[in-house]
């Protein structure tokens, strides 16, 4: 069991140290992956794939022997460490939806600032690059991004389409889009275009965050009905007749179908009370 473990723990300092070391590749674009995607959600760009590997590897390598050394229970302490895996994952899905509560509560304060300095004559860079100083806390890096990146390429669409990606939000796209068009064809309709979507997204955070507040506590029951049995578990792991119990091949699969009844009933608990989400039908 030592050896597995030291394994276990070698095997992890090796991603650390290949998401520390290795080189990304160029000349190829590829469009970006469900990790990806949400890690943009969340805001945390800046982290990679090999990355987030490395961290969710490292944190089942220090749960398992951390209750490996509690318990003395090897397969109790791989069922944790497969918690501890998934750990990671469950932080950047709730600081991903974190984050796009926030969102919906400032984007009218960005289409009212955008349109405040389009009506002042302001051009579309000088707008959007105005946000990176004066727009909501959270958004700022991203718009200072897109002056930094304008000044450096004087290209509007590429900017405009960098910004998009770093941003990842519905609402991003639509503004995105229509900036764009604005841009090619002109119109002078783009003020009233932007009163309007303010409105509608004022409304539209209001009765989602009334949804959300009803359904919060049903989904932290349910949350905490699938926790239960598991922190029984490491509780009872404590007694040496438990550890006999659960080291036997009968204790295996009581885990097992443990694990897999709770992983079935937590994504039909997810998948029901899962509020519709804005699709970026632009992206």
């Amino acid at each position: 069991m030592s050896v597995l473990l030291g394994l276990m723990l070698g095997f992890g300092l090796l991603l650390v140290f290949r998401s520390f070391t290795s080189v990304a590749r160029t000349g190829t674009k590829t469009s970006p992956g469900r990790l990806e995607i949400l890690l943009l959600h969340a805001g945390l760009d800046k982290v990679t794939r090999g990355g987030f590997v490395s961290a969710s590897v490292t944190s089942a390598v220090i749960v398992g022997l951390v209750v490996l050394i509690l318990t003395g229970a090897p397969l109790i302490a791989l069922t944790f460490s497969g918690f501890g895996a998934a750990a990671p994952w469950a932080l950047v899905c709730h600081q991903a939806a974190k984050r796009a509560a926030s969102l919906r509560e400032q984007w009218p304060d960005v289409v009212d600032h955008l349109r405040s300095a389009i009506r002042a004559g302001m051009s579309l860079p000088e707008s959007l690059t105005q946000l990176g100083q004066q727009g909501p806390e959270a958004l700022r890096p991203a718009f200072t991004d897109f002056g930094l990146d304008y000044r450096a390429t004087a290209r509007f669409n590429d900017s405009l389409e960098r910004l998009a990606t770093r941003l990842a939000d519905p609402v991003s796209d639509k503004i995105v889009e229509a900036l764009r068009i604005t841009r090619e064809v002109g119109g002078t309709d783009l003020g009233e275009m932007l009163g309007t979507l303010s409105a509608f997204l004022r409304d539209s955070a209001r009765t989602r965050g009334e949804l959300e507040a009803r359904q919060s506590w049903t989904v932290s029951a349910a949350r905490l009905a699938i926790a239960a049995p598991w922190v029984i578990l490491l509780l009872l792991a404590g007694q040496p007749a438990a550890v006999i119990a659960y080291s036997s091949v009968q204790g295996m699969l009581v885990l097992a179908s443990g694990l897999f009844v709770s992983f079935v009933c937590y994504r039909a608990m997810m998948h029901i009370g899962r509020l519709p989400e804005e699709e970026r039908v632009f992206r």
